[in-house]
């Protein structure tokens, strides 16, 4: 951490935020030539919007930059609590997956990659590790809370492991926080679809939880939400319609996690649905289509994810994405007025 700053926990939140936008902004320009003189682009799949077509070749792995603006940040800014490791180690290993589904792309030159399964298989790996750790090293409650409603305890079905002093297994937890990091991963990973799209409606929805993480005085996590919104807002800049560079799955798929395990460590399970409806929707527009596909033969979206279904009704590129990010803004928001307001109520207030 810079010691000197110390004193001053929301400027060491803004300087987060600061610092990884600089790194991203200084080291983008130098990322994209290297991969234009290595001709590593993106693979249009062919099924896709026709208009689509010409992004073909666009650079592409620019969430390697974006990840290590965060590193960068953090490693400055942030101390090394337990929370900061886990976040770190799960983000940046899931972009390490996302890096290597990239590259098979790039190398064999069409849009496959590593196969569906095994992507969800090491998700779901660093899922059951995160979880397990952050209830028994950061000391994470095994409840979900529904606001106003409920807390669930899920810790009832718990294994105690003999090792040390004890390592819990709360299995309904594990479970719940498993599909919830996987599903908020690739739904992220199917909103990257536009140019600035998933860049634009994540930098906003990581303002907000780097806001509740400082409210509830978890200052090391509320710095890594806002260094991760630092590093979207360098990336868009050279992302905006028309994109210079696309971040791939390398910054999809970690973006994604790193959403979902701040609702973990934030006890914003439930919260983060509403905060990432957006990502949600999108997952479940295609899900949606592919089972009514199936059973009909027929679609109810011209095309899926959502985002292309906008288009195919006229709407153009850019503005899908505005829309979309105000849409975003406005459940990030709405997120936000729920944890606020049921804090004030705990509080008496």
């Amino acid at each position: 951490m810079l010691n000197l700053y110390a004193p001053y926990p929301s400027f060491q939140l803004f300087l987060a935020t600061v610092v990884a936008a600089v790194v991203v902004l200084v080291a983008m320009p130098a990322f994209i030539r290297l991969m234009k003189r290595d001709h590593i682009g993106q693979q249009v799949r062919d099924d896709g919007p026709q208009t689509h077509l010409i992004k073909q070749g666009t650079p592409t792995m620019g969430g390697l930059v974006m990840l290590v603006g965060l590193l960068v940040a953090v490693v400055l800014i942030n101390d090394f609590t337990p929370a900061t490791v886990l976040l770190l180690a799960a983000t940046l290993l899931t972009g390490f997956l996302g890096l290597i589904d990239d590259y098979s792309k790039v190398r064999f030159q069409n849009t496959e990659g590593v196969s569906p399964k095994g992507k969800l298989v090491v998700q779901f790996l660093i899922a059951i590790v995160f979880v397990i750790a952050a209830v028994n090293w950061v000391g994470v409650s095994p409840t979900v809370s529904i606001p106003f409603v409920v807390d669930i305890d899920m810790g009832v079905l718990t294994t105690v492991l003999p090792i040390g002093d004890g390592i819990s297994i709360p299995w309904l937890y594990v479970l719940f926080v498993t599909v919830l990091i996987a599903g908020m991963s690739n739904a992220t990973n199917l909103t990257d679809g536009l140019d600035g799209l998933a860049s634009g409606t994540v930098m906003v929805v990581m303002l907000f939880m780097a806001i509740i993480a400082y409210r509830s005085d978890m200052l090391d996590v509320s710095i890594f939400a806002g260094a991760l919104c630092g590093a979207c807002i360098g990336f868009l800049w050279f992302n905006a319609y028309p994109a210079d560079i696309f971040m791939g799955d390398t910054g999809s798929l970690a973006l994604g996690t790193a959403l979902a395990c701040l609702a973990v460590l934030t006890k914003t399970e439930v919260l983060s649905l509403v905060m990432g409806g957006l990502f949600v929707a999108e997952a479940l527009s295609v899900m949606i289509q592919v089972f009514y596909y199936k059973r009909t033969k027929k679609r109810i979206f011209l095309m899926a994810p959502l985002h292309h279904h906008f288009e195919k009704k006229g709407w153009s590129e850019v503005k899908v994405v505005i829309r979309f990010w105000i849409v975003s803004g406005t459940l990030a928001a709405i997120g936000f007025i729920i944890y606020f307001a049921e804090s004030l109520v705990e509080m008496g207030v």
